[in-house]
């Protein structure tokens, strides 16, 4: 398991936005056989609420540029400075280029900003991508550093799917990591189980399968009903279970070890936000006290994929005098990330809205559009 420390990086500034777009799980009870009683059931066991999604013509690159622009904007920071863009996300808008080079030129930053993107790890990797801007950061290699963690989640399951559709939210979030002259103390925890790989997974889009004629038409219907295709995600819910219910603890555990640092000396631990009975299975298991976490960011916003650990801090802690707080975060690869930051200061721009245009571009028009494209009729 990798450790980690610093002294001089810090979070200044955060935010997230979703979609404006609200889907309440009471307005779902067609899923549910029209059963009342099924559906409260299955409230009850995973902390269902409200997920928000986006409309055909957003992406998840969008909900994060926004959340850039408000958040320089709200800070009144000076984006000449900013230096380095990471972007985490399991959507990205093209397999090339990265996500973080499109927002830089959207942004107007300066060209000597270093951008890349991180996937392939979803809820864990808002963590890595703080870790990777604390380190260059630490080392000098930059002076501000924008994180920003968001998917496109409702994309990755058919909405007729109730192991998984039900539990997933869009959005964007960004971070605003800074040197710090002050001595401000950090430490990382990360790990990966990869010989598990495959119990998150979407088997097509990728390399490896390729989304062609051949599977396009396919329609796989399990014994629950649930309905899949090829390219969405499929998780073995009691294996990923069971791998959260042992890393989570001990990473807290051993983070806590690491800093030499008790529970007590944590005043908040935000934590990926899975579905509520996770989060309080863990903080059980933890010995966490109930006022130090919650759940409750899952069941009004619900699972935001690499931003869902950001959504919990800008839920739970806007306008609320914290010091110590600690990220606990595990998904894809499997993979896990825990951190304990000195958040004293820092801005909280909480959960901010998105408003839909008017007119987006339909599917045909961006079609045509790179038809024209490779056509050499128009620029993209």
């Amino acid at each position: 398991m990798a450790f980690a420390s610093f002294k001089h990086a810090k979070i200044t500034g955060i935010l997230t936005i979703l979609p404006e777009n609200c889907i309440h799980i009471d307005d779902e009870i067609c899923f549910y056989d029209n059963n009342p009683k099924k559906l409260e059931r299955n409230k009850n066991i995973l902390g269902l609420g409200d997920r928000y999604v986006l409309p055909e013509g957003l992406t998840c690159l969008d909900l994060c540029e926004e959340a850039a622009k408000r958040l320089i904007d709200q800070m009144h920071s000076n984006k000449d400075e900013i230096d380095g863009i990471i972007v985490a996300s399991n959507c990205h808008e093209f397999a090339s280029p990265a996500d973080a080079c499109i927002i830089q030129g959207r942004l107007g930053l300066p060209e000597n900003c270093t951008c890349f993107d991180i996937g392939g790890l979803s809820c864990s990797a808002y963590v890595h991508a703080l870790l990777t801007a604390y380190s260059f950061i630490e080392n000098g290699i930059m002076k501000k550093c924008l994180v920003l963690a968001g998917d496109m989640n409702s994309i990755h399951s058919d909405i007729r799917n109730r192991n998984s559709n039900m539990l997933y939210s869009d959005a964007g979030s960004a971070t605003l990591v800074e040197y710090s002259e002050q001595e401000t103390q950090s430490w990382f925890q990360t790990g990966t189980r990869g010989k598990d790989w495959d119990k998150i997974i979407t088997p097509a889009t990728g390399v490896h399968l390729p989304i062609r004629n051949d599977i396009a038409n396919i329609e796989i219907t399990d014994s629950n009903g649930n309905v899949w295709h090829l390219w969405d995600e499929i998780l073995k819910g009691f294996d990923i279970f069971q791998f959260t219910m042992y890393v989570a603890p001990k990473s807290i555990s051993d983070l806590l070890t690491y800093s030499n640092l008790s529970i007590d000396d944590i005043d908040y631990f935000p934590m990926h936000q899975a579905n509520g009975q996770i989060v309080k299975t863990i903080a059980q298991h933890a010995k966490i006290p109930a006022n130090k976490t919650s759940g409750e960011t899952f069941r009004k916003y619900a699972n935001c994929g690499a931003a869902s650990v950001v959504s919990s801090i800008c839920d739970q802690l806007q306008n609320k005098d914290v010091q110590k707080i600690m990220l606990v975060t595990f998904g894809v690869g499997l993979s896990w990330g825990s951190c304990v930051i000195n958040f004293a200061n820092a801005y909280n721009g909480g959960i901010q809205f998105l408003k839909i245009p008017t007119h987006l571009p339909t599917r045909q028009e961006k079609i045509h559009k790179w038809i024209s494209y490779f056509k050499g009729e128009n620029n993209a």
